[in-house]
């Protein structure tokens, strides 16, 4: 691969997936960390690109929220994933979703059902669905996060208690076979908890990055679940113990 072609490949690369790291550019390049190197130099001369802790970015998409920043990575994985879950939702169905970018992917997938209960501490989500297609729209109340627009607390898991949907979809940070579903912040892994316990159906979505990570906060065991919602296969660890919880496990694409 050429000079040139390599430029053209980070910046395909960044322009898909936002921030990425030297090291996994090196290995989708097939390439060395030093040739990496030497190829974004001319990269952030010309202001492009942005490095930053041993990463890099589009000079463009620094200073985006970071919510924004996150609908950007591995936008066509949760796109697939949030295609194959809207597939096995209903006109007239009822569903809660927490805030994440694939449940906000998600969101925009289910504009073409109709007469939807939507339960939702997004206000992304809430504003993606409310005043269409006769739908219905709750959204827990509280402060709202700067970063996600989300509530989250006492308060806004009081008010999801109130309710029981036929799908409860939540996101994670990460998945680690011996622990389960887990996320790297208590507030967020509370609501989760929390959604998890509201729905017939019990739904994880996530794309394939989140396997094999440990994060700070349990949110739930598997066996608290009935799906999950990937665009790559689990590792074997991972799909060994979602098999013996009888999570059905669904591969979009």
């Amino acid at each position: 691969m050429n000079h040139s072609k390599r430029h053209s490949d980070i910046l395909r690369l960044l322009q898909q997936d936002g921030t990425v790291s030297i090291a996994d550019l090196a290995r989708e390049l097939d390439v060395s960390l030093e040739t990496v190197r030497r190829d974004i130099k001319p990269l952030t001369t010309s202001g492009a690109v942005v490095k930053m802790h041993g990463a890099v970015a589009l000079a463009s998409s620094v200073g985006e929220a970071p919510f924004e920043k996150r609908m950007r990575e591995n936008s066509d994985a949760k796109k697939a994933i949030a295609m194959a879950v809207a597939a096995t939702i209903r006109d007239g169905d009822s569903i809660m979703l927490d805030t994440g970018t694939t449940t906000s992917y998600l969101a925009r997938e289910l504009l073409g059902h109709r007469q939807l209960t939507v339960v939702t501490n997004s206000s992304d989500i809430a504003r993606t669905l409310s005043t269409v297609n006769g739908n219905r729209v709750y959204m827990a109340g509280g402060e709202l996060r700067s970063d996600n627009g989300a509530a989250f607390g006492v308060s806004a898991i009081e008010f999801i208690s109130h309710f029981t949907v036929g799908h409860a979809v939540i996101t994670t940070g990460a998945i680690d076979a011996g622990i389960g579903i887990m996320d790297y912040d208590l507030e967020e892994a509370e609501f989760a908890r929390a959604v998890v316990s509201r729905g017939r159906r019990a739904i994880v979505v996530t794309d394939h990055s989140k396997f094999g990570r440990q994060g700070l906060v349990r949110v739930c065991a598997f066996d608290a679940l009935t799906d999950l919602f990937t665009e790559k296969a689990p590792p074997r660890d991972i799909s060994t113990a979602l098999k013996a919880a009888g999570v059905n496990v669904t591969l979009a694409g």
